[in-house]
């Protein structure tokens, strides 16, 4: 018996990098899982499929409140219920670094449409099926660059400040509905996509970052999959608006 046996999760942004472990480990603890992104997800629900689960994938553009109805629609179509909203995909990994005076407005509103509207617009699709059974669990994915700040990509630290501002105001929104609302806050988290791409500038950054760190490293994907499965788990039932930091000790209050 999982942890999450009989429950429906949908994450989005679960075909590549965390997102994939968010699904795997989900699926893990027994729930069914629903991939939603643009990049295509069938492997992953193979994967899981192969290992005993059930798994679906349905193309959505995470920006757009169509998409994010249908998510919805389909998801309750193949499995009947949503109990399980993991709000992971967001702008990060491709994005420019430049002074905050050069950042564009459609820069800016790239980033806004998918960081902020998307977890917003994800919310608002799966909220009226939670409210109705009286149950829920959102997670959604904040960053430590809300709270220390990240010279270079002004509009992506803005972005997650407004992550946590939504997890406090959808929590106390939605609280006499048993529908729990927090975020993770992940530090910097090495995945095979972001230290493929990354630039020399970049490798020396990420050494410089892990120095900073209690625990000497930056993270993995691992690292933040557990915390994932625990706010969605009953055993968080009395948890809500929060926003925990996963970042080696490097963010401390």
């Amino acid at each position: 018996m999982g942890r999450l046996d009989k429950k429906v999760a949908i994450v989005t942004g679960g075909s590549l990098g965390i997102g994939v472990q968010y699904c795997k480990s989900l699926a893990k603890e027994g729930a069914k899982i629903v991939i939603a992104d643009l990049i295509d997800g069938t492997k992953i629900v193979k994967e899981i499929e192969e290992n005993g689960g059930e798994a679906l994938f349905v193309e959505t553009n995470v920006a757009d409140e169509e998409a994010n109805k249908n998510l919805a629609k389909v998801a309750l179509e193949k499995f009947g219920d949503i109990h399980i909203f993991v709000a992971n995909a967001g702008l990060y990994t491709y994005l420019e670094r430049k002074p905050s005076t050069e950042e564009t407005v459609d820069e800016w509103d790239e980033v806004y449409s998918v960081n902020i509207k998307g977890v917003w617009l994800g919310a608002k699709a799966v909220l009226p099926v939670m409210k109705q059974k009286g149950y829920g669990k959102i997670v959604n994915i904040a960053s430590t660059a809300a709270f220390q700040g990240t010279p270079g990509i002004t509009r992506y630290a803005a972005s997650k400040a407004a992550v946590v501002g939504i997890t406090r105001s959808m929590a106390k929104e939605f609280g006499d509905y048993d529908i729990c609302i927090n975020a993770i806050a992940p530090g910097p988290i090495d995945t095979e996509t972001g230290i493929a791409i990354a630039t020399d500038a970049d490798l020396e950054r990420r050494r410089a970052s892990s120095k900073m760190r209690a625990l000497g490293r930056n993270g993995v994907p691992q690292d933040v999959v557990g915390l994932c499965v625990f706010l969605s788990s009953p055993e968080s039932d009395f948890l809500t608006g929060q926003t925990i930091v996963v970042d080696g000790g490097g963010t401390m209050w």
